[in-house]
């Protein structure tokens, strides 16, 4: 099980569950569905949990990243439901996440806690795998995904939303789109070699930019676009993949 694709909300139905397996790992349990597809059996995390309980600053990002590794998965595809805090990216659009800026206060946000190992970095030059994210592009046009191009994402603490303010100042930092989930889950899937790349699912305005958050408005986005981003990302999965064409598995430094 070389491949996996990690769901937020409202992303969830990827195809019928062959069975569900509980890996345990020393961050925590983490229960994944295996799913058979094409002849290979594909990896499904559903990041808030299956009755999607668990709120963004408590989700256990370590354990779940461990787990994919033990599986063996070494590609992995995340959606991520996100505002929007730049005018021409809008609700209902899809964006490929090309950076980020952290805003996170009080999560675990690494495997790198010292002890007997020595000191390791990890590169962010290219915190999102280039080559996963190439393939997903052109495949999206074969799926009638208008990929509107690469946003920036803020990845706050949550669970609440932002602050007028807030968004204005992440607005004047570069920053495309806000969520609250990406960060460390993306910097945990560098730490351990993974190749990972996250689509953004535009699902409402941000506080103060245009009209008012809903959560119709949010789940009706989202259950407009995850079945054709699931098909994309299931498209890349059927063809052979490597680490030959991006630095994914060299970004450790150690000192």
């Amino acid at each position: 099980m070389r491949k996996a694709i990690i769901g937020g909300t409202g992303v969830y139905d990827i195809g019928e569950s062959s069975h569900s397996k509980i890996v345990e790992t020393k961050y925590g349990k983490v229960e994944v569905d295996i799913v058979s597809i094409n002849g290979e059996e594909i990896v499904f995390l559903a990041r808030h949990g299956k009755s999607h309980s668990t709120p963004p600053h408590l989700i256990n990002y370590r354990a779940n990243m461990k787990a994919l590794e033990q599986l063996g998965v070494k590609y992995i595809y995340a959606t991520v439901a996100v505002g929007s805090c730049n005018e021409k990216y809008a609700p209902g659009d899809v964006v490929i996440v090309n950076n980020f800026i952290d805003f996170t206060k009080q999560r675990p946000v690494t495997f790198f806690e010292g002890g007997d190992e020595p000191v390791k970095h990890t590169d962010m030059g290219d915190p999102y795998c280039k080559n996963l994210r190439d393939k997903f592009c052109k495949v999206a046009k074969d799926e009638s995904i208008d990929v509107k191009g690469d946003a920036v994402y803020i990845c706050t603490e949550g669970p609440r939303f932002e602050t007028e303010y807030e968004i204005k100042m992440f607005k004047a930092m570069g920053g495309d789109v806000v969520g609250m989930t990406n960060v460390p889950e993306v910097v945990l899937a560098k730490e351990l070699g993974m190749c990972y790349a996250a689509v953004g699912i535009i699902t409402n305005w941000c506080t103060g930019v245009k009209g008012d958050i809903t959560l119709h408005d949010i789940q009706g986005t989202l259950s407009a676009n995850k079945e054709r981003i699931s098909k994309a990302f299931l498209k890349v999965f059927s063809k052979d993949l490597d680490q030959e064409h991006c630095n994914c598995k060299n970004a450790i430094i150690e000192l």
